[in-house]
């Protein structure tokens, strides 16, 4: 606690510092995620094209100029505080998966409680933007409660299963450990595995010393974060790209503070690294399976018919999560019913009939 204490007085000096020697063109902007840049696309995008496009633009439109201070892979916070560090203006923008707060946004995670979507990265985002636009709940909700104001919506390629041991049967991965994010692990049920909750960080360690023998994991993440070297054996199992896992935000009052065409800016830009980030998304997938097969990874794909059988196991799962929500006093029924149709409207064909009630 201490040294995290002191990590956040760190920051704060050294933006003040920032602040005090530049002049009053300069804006300073704090930005950051908990994912490392490099093996996270989505952070990955933020430094090679929203950080950067901003910069560019600002110079070249306004009479200001911007000094963004960056902090990826939790140097300034971690993947589940971001949302805590964006809300108490620890960071002016940041990013990260609604997957680490089940309960502060627990029905943002709604692409994750239907498995078995689109595989297309750019095609589940345009659909979670859909969502989004029809819904403004799920806006007012980051504003009114978190202080914190949409600039993107990102997300995850298509979801796999890698594991530490090659199996070929469902019943083989009875009582195995198996890691993921939190919203996902419901997915393992039918296969009984015993789900645990971890970060992306901490996988490689995990598997190699048995904490675990397995993780749902996307093929760029899974090969950047070196996954197959204590886990060779990956099943493409095919449970979706979910859309929308990921949230670009800017603090409210940092944003409120900054020139009017600044703000116009990176809203803009905003929406420019979605379309971005999500075509960079689809090319992480192919280049990760690319670079997995190379590794001599032992990949396969699961049988149409054993992934129709696990869809249809958890056709209940999207009205749990549902009712869920609406216990919460959240409209879960409306968005979750919304987003199927949605999915369904875009050409996809789902595996299992779900249905809210």
């Amino acid at each position: 606690m201490l040294t995290r204490q002191l990590a956040i007085a760190v920051i704060a000096l050294l933006g003040l510092i920032a602040t005090g020697c530049s002049d009053s063109k300069t804006v300073n902007l704090r930005i950051g995620a908990g994912h490392p840049a490099g093996p996270a696309v989505y952070a990955t995008q933020m430094r090679d094209f929203f950080v950067p496009e901003v910069t560019r633009r600002v110079a070249a439109e306004t009479d200001y100029e911007i000094n963004f201070i960056e902090g990826y892979g939790g140097s300034i916070a971690k993947v589940a505080e971001t949302l805590e560090a964006v809300q108490s203006g620890i960071l002016d923008i940041g990013a990260y998966c609604v997957c680490f707060e089940p309960s502060k946004l627990f029905l943002h995670n709604f692409s994750y409680f239907v498995p078995f979507g689109p595989r297309d990265s750019a095609q589940a985002i345009q659909v979670a933007r859909r969502i989004y636009d029809t819904h403004p709940w799920l806006y007012e909700q980051l504003s009114q409660n978190y202080k914190q104001e949409l600039l993107a919506l990102n997300g995850w390629d298509n979801y796999h299963l890698g594991t530490v041991m090659p199996w070929h049967s469902i019943d083989e991965l009875q009582g195995v450990k198996i890691a993921g994010a939190g919203p996902n692990l419901p997915w393992l049920e039918f296969a009984g595995a015993v789900p645990v909750q971890s970060v992306l960080p901490d996988g490689y360690l995990s598997m190699q010393t048995g904490v675990y023998s397995g993780w749902l994991m996307f093929p760029s993440a899974y090969y950047s974060f070196k996954f197959h070297e204590p886990a060779p054996n990956y099943t493409l199992v095919n449970f979706g790209a979910v859309g929308g896992a990921v949230v670009l935000t800017a603090n409210k009052d940092a944003m409120a503070a900054l020139p009017i065409d600044v703000q116009e800016i990176i809203r803009e830009v905003g929406r420019d690294y979605e379309r971005v980030a999500s075509v960079a998304l689809n090319e992480g997938q192919k280049l990760g399976l690319k670079n997995l097969e190379e590794a001599g990874t032992y990949i396969r794909t699961l049988p149409d018919s054993v992934r129709k059988e696990w869809a249809e196991s958890l056709a209940g799962f999207p009205n749990q999560m549902a009712k869920d929500a609406d216990a919460r006093d959240m409209p879960g029924s409306e968005i979750i019913r919304d987003y199927i149709e949605a999915v369904s409207q875009s050409g996809h064909e789902w595996p299992a009939n779900y249905e809210i009630e």
